[in-house]
C-alpha cells in the first residue's frame, strides 16, 4: 500500500515538473480588407457620391456592382484556407445595406456591425462576425477629431463573445489618407492614433489582460509616428521575448520588415493593412495569436500579371478605365488559437 502510495506521488511530481502540452481546443481566423469604394448605385444627397452613379463618368451600374460583389465573394471564400474568414473587418463601405447584400452572398452566416461616419463620401468601416462562433455584445463609433475638424471616419468599436466564454474588443481603422503629401496629412492620422490609444488605454486599466485586436487601412506603415510613438505599438518577432513595457504589438512588422506590403505607389509596397493585438494576447493564456500565421492575402487570380502595377491587387478601376477587378489593397489575415 505504502508502495502504491509512493508511486502515485512520484507520478504527480513528474507531471508538475513536466506540464503535459498544452491542448489547441478551438481557433480562429481573423482579416481585414479595404474593399475599395464599395458603392450602391443609389444617389445619397447626404453624402457625395456623386461618383459612383449610373449617371456618372465611371457609370457605375448593377452589372457593375453586381460583378465587383461576385469579386470580393470570391476572394473572401479563398481565405482561411478556403473557409473563410471568421471574422471580418472591412473598409470603404457606403452603408450598411450594401454590406449587408455583400453578406448575403457568402457562405458562412455572418452578423454585420456597422456605423455610420460623419466622413463627406461616406465611406465607413463594417465587421462581419461567424455567428457560430461568435455572439455580439455591443458596438459604437469613435469620433476622430482632425485639427481641422474636418469630418472623416469613425473608429468602430465592436465587443464579441467567443462560444468559450472569452470577449474581445475589435477595432476597425480606416486613417485619414496620405492627400497632400505623407509630412502634411500626418497629423490627421496621429489625431486617429491619439483616438484609438485613449480608448484602449481606458479598456486595459479596467483589466491588463483585456483581448483587444485593431485591424484596418492605417494609411500609415508599422514604423510612422502614429503607429510607433502615438499608438505606441511595438514590433513582434516570432519566438522573441516580449518586453512587457509595451501593451500593443504590431503582427505585420516582420512581413513589412521583408519589404512586403498590402498597397502599391509608384513602384513602392506600402504596409498600410495591419493587425495590432494587446499583450494579453500573446500571453500562452486563454486565446493566443499563432505566431507566423499573419499574412498578406493575395490569391494568384488577383494579382496584376504585367506594366506599371505588376504584382498589386487588380482593382475595379484604373484610372478612368474599368477593369472589373477587386480591390486597389491586399486584405491581411492572422490565426489565433484557444488552449486548455
Amino acid at each position: 500500500m505504502k508502495k502504491i502510495s509512493f508511486i502515485s506521488l512520484f507520478l504527480i511530481l513528474v507531471v508538475s515538473i513536466y506540464p503535459q502540452e498544452a491542448v489547441v481546443a478551438d481557433s480562429f481566423y481573423l482579416a481585414s480588407w479595404n474593399l475599395e469604394n464599395l458603392f450602391d448605385t443609389e444617389d445619397d444627397p447626404a453624402i457625395d457620391d456623386e461618383e459612383f452613379l449610373p449617371s456618372s463618368r465611371r457609370q457605375w451600374n448593377e452589372h457593375k456592382l453586381s460583378q465587383k460583389i461576385e469579386n470580393l465573394k470570391k476572394v473572401i471564400e479563398f481565405m482561411n484556407n478556403q473557409n473563410g474568414p471568421d471574422v471580418l473587418g472591412v473598409q470603404e463601405v457606403e452603408n450598411f445595406e450594401i454590406l449587408e447584400r455583400l453578406k448575403n452572398r457568402l457562405d458562412v452566416d455572418y452578423g454585420i456591425a456597422y456605423a455610420e461616419s460623419p466622413d463627406n463620401r461616406g465611406i465607413d468601416n463594417g465587421l462581419l462576425y461567424n455567428k457560430e462562433k461568435f455572439e455580439y455584445v455591443s458596438h459604437q463609433g469613435l469620433d476622430v477629431r482632425l485639427p481641422d475638424d474636418w469630418p472623416t471616419r469613425l473608429i468602430l468599436e465592436v465587443q464579441l463573445k467567443h462560444i468559450s466564454g472569452e470577449e474581445f474588443f475589435i477595432f476597425v481603422n480606416h486613417w485619414p489618407s496620405r492627400s497632400g503629401g505623407l509630412e502634411r496629412s500626418e497629423p490627421n492620422r496621429i489625431a486617429a492614433a491619439q483616438t484609438l490609444k485613449n480608448r484602449v488605454d481606458e479598456l486595459l486599466l479596467t483589466d491588463e489582460n483585456t483581448n483587444i485586436i485593431i485591424l484596418g487601412d492605417l494609411n500609415d506603415e508599422p514604423n510612422n509616428v502614429s503607429v510607433v510613438e502615438e499608438l505606441e505599438a511595438a514590433d513582434l518577432f516570432c519566438g522573441e521575448e516580449l518586453d512587457r513595457s509595451f501593451k500593443l504589438f504590431n503582427l505585420a512588422t516582420e512581413v513589412f520588415l521583408r519589404g512586403e506590403g498590402t498597397y502599391l505607389y509608384r513602384g513602392d509596397w506600402n504596409m498600410l493593412d495591419q493587425v495590432i493585438v494587446s499583450r494579453g494576447l500573446l500571453d500562452s493564456k486563454n486565446f493566443d495569436f499563432v505566431c507566423g500565421s499573419f499574412e498578406i492575402i493575395k490569391p494568384e487570380f488577383i494579382v496584376t500579371k504585367e506594366g506599371n502595377y505588376k504584382g498589386a491587387s487588380i482593382p475595379t478601376f484604373g484610372g478612368r478605365s474599368y477593369l472589373g477587378g477587386y480591390s486597389d489593397h491586399f486584405s491581411v489575415g492572422a490565426k489565433f488559437k484557444i488552449i486548455k
